[in-house]
């Protein structure tokens, strides 16, 4: 999903996942990642990150989920893997509360994967808090705890850290990839999103020589 028009490739999801070299070139800044104008805040400096900014409502970003998600425990443990929702319109940042209720409870494993399901292959309304706790009932959720957290100072305060660091990384389409603060890149970038991952692994050996 973009602010204006967003074109990347669409993958469907796969049994065997793997990640394609990017040519037999080493990848490029300004042409298969950008670097950032001003340095953003990262949980912990001692520790590599990588973001993924998303959007429930992008299927591009409904297609990418399997194969990110595969990429991302297959990373070193010293890698910490964050997701960042991502607003583009005031009416969507109910799915970004969305995700860190979620996240509250512990229940990415669980929920994570039946939202992008629950919209893009049910075409699934999860518009307004009614919608969401039925949709948490379905799955066994207890309703009343997951509307609770949703609507909690704590979820505010992650959509607030969430805008704030889209802001910074300066994202315009979904679904992007942030590294350690310090570059971008997207399938947009690297040419689709599966080689976005291994432009994500080359900047990630950069974070760790100090690039």
């Amino acid at each position: 999903m973009k602010r204006r028009l967003f074109a990347s490739s669409l993958f469907a999801p796969m049994a065997v996942w793997s990640v394609p070299a990017v040519a037999q070139d080493r990848p490029v800044e300004g042409r298969n990642y950008v670097a950032l104008q001003s340095r953003q805040p990262t949980r912990d400096a001692r520790q590599p990150e990588v973001l993924e900014f998303f959007a429930y409502s992008c299927g591009h970003c409904n297609a990418f989920e399997p194969m990110i998600d595969a990429w991302q425990k297959k990373l070193p443990r010293d890698v910490l893997f964050r997701r960042i929702p991502v607003a583009f319109r005031e009416d969507v940042v109910i799915h970004q509360k969305l995700y860190f209720a979620i996240e509250a409870m512990g229940l990415v494993e669980q929920l994570h994967p039946k939202v992008f399901a629950a919209l893009h292959v049910e075409r699934r309304k999860l518009d307004t808090p009614d919608q969401i706790g039925s949709f948490a009932a379905t799955h066994g959720v207890d309703r009343v705890r997951f509307l609770q957290a949703l609507d909690s100072f704590s979820v505010a305060a992650k959509v607030k850290q969430a805008t704030a660091l889209a802001t910074g990384y300066a994202i315009e389409g979904t679904p992007s990839i942030g590294v350690n603060g310090r570059w971008l890149t997207s399938g947009t970038l690297a040419g689709s999103n599966s080689k976005s991952l291994s432009v994500a692994e080359y900047l990630l050996d950069l974070a760790r020589k100090g690039g």
